[in-house]
């Protein structure tokens, strides 16, 4: 039976692929393109797991056979060949490319399917996406593009081939009032979606990696400790436009398109309700840092603003509190951050300057 331990295509040519492994094992991890499949499910792996420990291998695996027989097999299999019709350079791992996806491999070829079997399995893909994510597997030099809260660093990045979004990744927009309707990636999901981002990027031989200004944390996820500094030895590009112009991307993004996204997931009534309530949690989550007596007139703002865009529709009324968040508590917190390193910036300009200087880079 043919295997593979060819990564790197597996990367760039983003392969379908069958992870065999029971849900409570991929829901804590998997890789992109990836669809559960499991030759066992939680229950089934969980009895195969205590006759190992009691009764050996051998017992295990004839348990194993008996669970996944008849009817449960052919459904399973009948699984697998659907999926690799419709994907017919699907690869298939389980978690060290040993008995499960062996077995599976079998059984397919029995079926008249035959399937390439990743060498190690998970684990070792697992690895190789991991060294990737270490300093010494970086050839482009990082180029960091800072700029206040609602500058539209985000939407620059997205108009450039050489950008990797880390907010995308990770899946939230890296303030306090960044997280979507649909959950973060598991932390091993955003290394791994990460290492294919960077592993791509370097395959079209960029000279330049531009990535936004974030921390160590993206929302709950986290960056490696040795990949962020050394991002942080990138030279700086910062973007400066007028705090009248950034309340005016802040609406359209934090008001008027995540009232959007909210209401088509839960309907008018429900996902406005649900957009006002998380706004809300997100400012008194930042009460100590803000200060009581400042959170008290901008949460009085906000409720002003809801009650009266429920009423007439508009949402100029939410300008005053966004002014008051990003005048009296982003600028605050991000001049006070890029006083305490001193950083290269190599360019200074407006958006449209700066999106110019950047698209110049290769």
């Amino acid at each position: 039976m043919e295997t593979s331990h060819d990564f790197l295509s597996i990367v760039l040519d983003e392969r379908p692929l069958i992870d065999v492994r029971a849900p409570i094992e991929f829901q804590k991890g998997a890789f992109k393109h990836a669809v559960n499949l499991p030759i066992m499910n939680d229950e089934e792996r969980h009895a195969v797991g205590i006759k190992y420990k009691e009764d050996g291998n051998a017992a295990a695996t004839d348990l194993g056979y008996n669970l996944v027989s008849g009817e449960v097999k052919a459904s399973r299999v009948t699984a697998w060949i659907q999926f690799i019709e419709e994907n017919p350079t699907a690869m298939l791992y389980c978690f060290r490319g040993g008995s499960r996806s062996r077995i599976s491999q079998e059984w397919l070829h029995d079926a008249g399917k035959d399937i390439i079997r990743l060498e190690g399995g998970y684990k070792a893909f697992r690895q190789y996406l991991l060294s990737e994510l270490m300093p010494r597997a970086q050839i482009a030099k990082p180029i960091i593009l800072g700029g206040c809260t609602g500058s539209g660093k985000t939407l620059i990045l997205k108009d450039l081939k050489n950008a990797i979004d880390l907010e995308a990744i990770a899946h939230h927009r890296g303030s306090s009032f960044g997280h979507h309707i649909d959950e973060q990636p598991t932390q091993i999901d955003f290394e791994n979606n990460l290492a294919y981002a960077l592993i791509q990027h370097k395959s079209k031989g960029y000279k330049h990696v531009i990535l936004e200004d974030e921390g160590k944390n993206v929302g709950k996820r986290f960056l490696p400790t040795d990949l962020v500094a050394h991002y942080k030895t990138g030279d700086y590009v910062i973007v400066e436009i007028p705090l009248e112009e950034r309340v005016q991307i802040t609406l359209q993004e934090y008001v008027i398109e995540s009232q959007a996204h909210h209401i088509e997931r839960f309907g008018e009534g429900q996902g406005l309700k649900l957009w006002y309530d998380y706004i809300l949690a997100s400012m008194h989550r930042l009460e100590k840092r803000f200060g009581g007596d400042r959170l008290k007139i901008v949460v009085e703002l906000f409720k002003e603003a809801y009650d009266t865009q429920v009423i007439s529709g508009t949402y100029i009324c939410h300008e005053p509190w966004i002014t008051m968040f990003l005048r009296d508590y982003y600028d605050p917190m991000y001049n006070f951050q890029m006083s305490k390193v001193q950083h290269h910036v190599v360019f200074k300009g407006n958006r449209d300057d700066v999106h110019s200087y950047l698209e110049a880079l290769d």
